[in-house]
């Protein structure tokens, strides 16, 4: 299933508007770094960040960083991070200057790992007892996951700032991407249009709006058609029936699906699906294909995915 680590959330459309409205400081389930209120303080050593996995104390600053997590290398790059990490995984393919390796986050190698010899290591998730296997070799881990909300994902990239000793440009990124994303929005007028997020195809996996796409998308005030269908044991994730999708006739339809190594799919393949040329999102010319790799890492690309949707809705109704 094509969905990149995505997690469901638990805030409500509401309540996440709110979040972004605000450019002001932001309380979250994933906690912010506790090394100080301060950019100049926060880059003094050690720090202790206190991140979804508990809370990591970094005693000097890191010039040997090693990510396993494309959004966690995103964020490095961002805050200015980038000089000081010598590795990365396979997956992260942004910026282009990122040194890519046979690294995995998924099934890590703690040998591979330590031959780089990592000052910090930064992740999605705690494998394998990755984290306390680094720890016996004195390496300190960041588990930085898929974020739930908007403020999981500002605070990420705060708290891998803190970590790196970066905190001044961390905050200067959160501050233009919170921006980039409240002038989108003030510039987009809301609407009620339908819409269909496609995660895979064959079988088709979509969104709710309970889950983090879901609530970026419904800053516009966009319908989603998968939230009838959504089921407690989904996790936000429904598996929708083409009869169900055409029926629900979506006016627009997101590809988030076009990696070609996973089926990726385009929208003339989506108008020769049987039955689908009667969905007003076909008929109208309402398929959009989304940048893979920005819908599904959730950080400082974000404004480039709200700025993806807005173009969607100005198009469809212009």
């Amino acid at each position: 299933m094509h969905i990149k680590s995505t997690t469901s959330a638990l805030l409500t459309v509401a309540a996440v508007t709110l979040i972004v409205a605000s450019c002001g400081s932001s309380t979250s389930t994933t906690a912010p770094a506790t090394s100080s209120a301060t950019s100049t303080q926060a880059e003094q050593f050690p720090v202790t960040v206190t991140t979804a996995d508990g809370p990591v104390t970094i005693k000097v600053k890191p010039t040997r960083i090693v990510s396993l997590s494309p959004t966690s290398t995103e964020d490095l790059y961002a805050v200015g991070a980038g000089p000081q990490v010598v590795a990365v995984d396979a997956d992260s393919n942004y910026p282009a200057n990122a040194p890519v390796t046979k690294l995995s986050g998924l099934t890590p190698n703690i040998e591979a790992i330590a031959r780089y010899q990592p000052s910090l290591v930064i992740a999605y998730q705690d494998v394998h007892g990755m984290v306390a296997s680094l720890a016996k070799l004195g390496i300190p881990t960041l588990i930085e996951p898929a974020a739930n909300t908007l403020d999981d994902a500002y605070n990420e990239i705060t708290q891998i700032g803190a970590a790196t000793g970066n905190a001044a440009q961390a905050e200067q990124t959160v501050s233009g991407m919170k921006q980039q994303i409240v002038a989108t929005i003030a510039q987009t007028p809301k609407t009620d249009l339908s819409y269909f997020w496609e995660l895979q195809a064959n079988p088709y996996f979509s969104v709710t709006s309970k889950t983090f796409l879901g609530q970026i998308v419904g800053l516009f005030g966009l319908k989603n058609v998968a939230d009838a269908a959504d089921k407690a044991s989904d996790g936000g994730y429904p598996e929708l029936s083409q009869e169900y999708i055409i029926t629900s006739k979506p006016q627009l339809i997101f590809l988030a699906d076009n990696y070609p190594s996973d089926g990726g799919q385009s929208p003339s393949m989506v108008a020769k699906r049987p039955g689908w040329d009667t969905i007003p999102a076909v008929k109208n010319n309402g398929i959009i294909p989304l940048n893979d790799d920005i819908a599904s890492r959730w950080g400082p690309r974000l404004p480039q995915l709200v700025a993806e949707i807005a173009q969607a809705i100005a198009k469809v109704s212009g």
